[in-house]
């Protein structure tokens, strides 16, 4: 959000929550601030308003009490002034304005904070002042905004949530530990007071003017005087944010209170299909990248399958839904957990018994590989093959033979439906491969298209004659694997995969994490910024 408010072209920015009451005074209060002969970011907290008592006049452009008369700007002051007095609740939503958006508000990198979930103004807050850059400023007595503090209304700082949701502002709480300075330092800010129709700045802990700041202009002490009197006379509301945690206050363990059965019916699209994909912490970015372009394609019924506690909290804290394997296999290789590896044979039966599990749960499941690249959404295609057929990738790269040759599967993309052929094909790749050597990618072809491919039908299927399950191999043309057509040695990869009008491209063929991710990453195909944890 903060980014896209930085991306317009304009003066000031404000952001701020969609059922918020502004008042003409606001548009004073940044008319003044616009002025001001540096860089600031303003802040101002509105008040709650359990009922407003008040309807719009006919023509929409000013309200009417309920006898029909018209109700005054200064009557409207009066009762948000009077309510943010009586009410000693700490809830409020806090409007941001800024000038020159081509200066950041603040140094380093915004964690990825929920909305509505408490701690991310205190943060912003917090290193704007750390960086220096702006003057930081508290207009909350100079501007009147309410919004209807109901049930249906919370507000980002109430946690007085269901306990299903109180793991996000315990998550929020947590980001903001890990990022910046929040917890480490308490800063008090000036606020701007209206007295006698001038804006001054006044020091919040002593109520004295800053001079220094008040207009730039030098004043009389008969001016002063009447400042000063002004100022003592005005109830001047203040944000009501708390800027920093005591360093000896514990912040609760984090807790994601859901697991693969509860996460699937949240994820899983109208025909019960989720796409899954499974990753350690040394492919975090990959799947970031992968989750990214997913969401890009507005795929939203993605899954993650996390194989260490790294990746889990790393999932977590991005906003994704994820699931921890309580099985995977442990001490997994940052650099050196690939194709043919010891470590990459014993992570790919994660997959195909995670598979299983969905399957059985009720759900249909494509499985794609952090390292595939989506140039469409697939799913249409994919689940129009029908009951009793498991759609997968072909590993097969010489276009002269057919393209469903011994052990040519590849399980790192397949489409598996939710049906009892399905299910029991599954249950024999997983048997057999627990009892390998290998990794799973043999296990699937020697089990569906047996060994040798004597299961193999014309050039692009199998039939499994125990469970009497097809396997139908993917056109390469439109689902290509890393070495079919050296598409990854074009200089225009996405262009050659749009002109042959792609879904997929598959970065394997490759060994190594680091070659995997340059060779992504120098054609284009890369869609996560990891310095500043946003998806390009």
């Amino acid at each position: 959000m903060l980014a896209r408010s930085e991306a317009y072209q304009s003066d000031i920015a404000v952001l701020m929550d969609p059922e918020t009451v502004l008042l003409p005074d606001f548009i004073s209060a940044l008319s003044f601030a616009h002025q001001l002969d540096r860089d600031w970011l303003l802040l101002s907290s509105s008040v709650s308003i359990p009922s407003f008592p008040f309807n719009w006049d006919n023509t929409g452009h000013f309200w009417r009490q309920g006898n029909g008369k018209r109700v005054r700007f200064g009557e409207l002051q009066k009762m948000i002034s009077l309510r943010s007095w009586q009410s000693n609740s700490s809830e409020s939503k806090t409007i941001l304005a800024w000038n020159n958006v081509d200066v950041p508000l603040y140094c380093g990198v915004l964690p990825p904070f929920l909305y509505q979930r408490g701690t991310y103004n205190q943060w912003i807050i917090n290193e704007a002042m750390s960086c220096k850059r702006r003057f930081v400023f508290d207009a909350t007595s100079t501007i009147s905004s309410f919004y209807l503090g109901n049930e249906d209304n919370r507000s980002d700082n109430n946690v007085s949530e269901p306990k299903t949701r109180k793991w996000e502002y315990i998550g929020n709480s947590q980001l903001g530990q890990l990022y910046g300075s929040l917890f480490s330092k308490s800063f008090t800010l000036p606020k701007l007071l209206k007295c006698n129709k001038h804006y001054m700045f006044v020091n919040s802990s002593d109520r004295s003017v800053d001079l220094s700041i008040l207009e730039g202009k030098s004043l009389g002490f008969r001016r002063r005087e009447k400042i000063s009197a002004c100022i003592s006379r005005t109830k001047s509301r203040s944000l009501k944010l708390d800027l920093a945690q005591k360093k000896d206050e514990a912040v609760p363990l984090f807790k994601f209170p859901f697991d693969l059965q509860s996460l699937l019916p949240l994820v899983a699209d109208k025909n019960r299909t989720v796409v899954l994909s499974i990753a350690g912490y040394s492919y975090k970015d990959m799947l970031m990248s992968w989750v990214c372009r997913l969401r890009r394609l507005k795929v939203p019924n993605f899954l993650v399958c996390a194989l260490d506690d790294e990746t889990y909290q790393f999932s977590i804290l991005q906003g994704l839904p994820v699931f921890i394997d309580p099985y995977a296999p442990k001490n997994i290789s940052f650099n050196d957990c690939h194709f043919g590896s010891k470590c990459f044979q014993r992570v790919t039966k994660v997959k195909s018994r995670t598979v299983l599990k969905i399957l059985k749960l009720g759900y249909n499941v494509l499985l794609s590989d952090v390292d595939v690249y989506w140039f469409r959404n697939p799913l249409p295609l994919l689940q129009s093959f029908g009951p009793s057929v498991l759609a997968a990738q072909s590993d097969e790269y010489n276009t002269t033979v057919p393209i469903n040759r011994p052990r040519r599967l590849n399980s790192g993309f397949y489409f598996a439906r939710s049906d009892a052929p399905t299910i029991a094909a599954m249950e024999k790749v997983v048997k057999h491969a627990a009892t390998s050597g290998l990794s799973e990618q043999p296990s699937f072809y020697d089990t569906l298209c047996g060994v040798g491919g004597v299961y193999r039908l014309g050039d692009d299927r199998c039939l499994e004659p125990e469970t009497n399950l097809t396997v139908q191999f993917l056109d390469r043309e439109l689902f290509p694997n890393g070495a079919y057509g050296d598409l990854w040695l074009k200089e225009d990869v996405r262009a050659e995969c749009e002109k042959k009008h792609c879904f997929v491209l598959h970065n394997n063929w490759i060994s190594g994490r680091l070659k995997k991710l340059e060779r992504q990453m120098m054609r284009g195909l890369w869609e996560y910024d990891a310095s500043m944890r946003m998806c390009v």
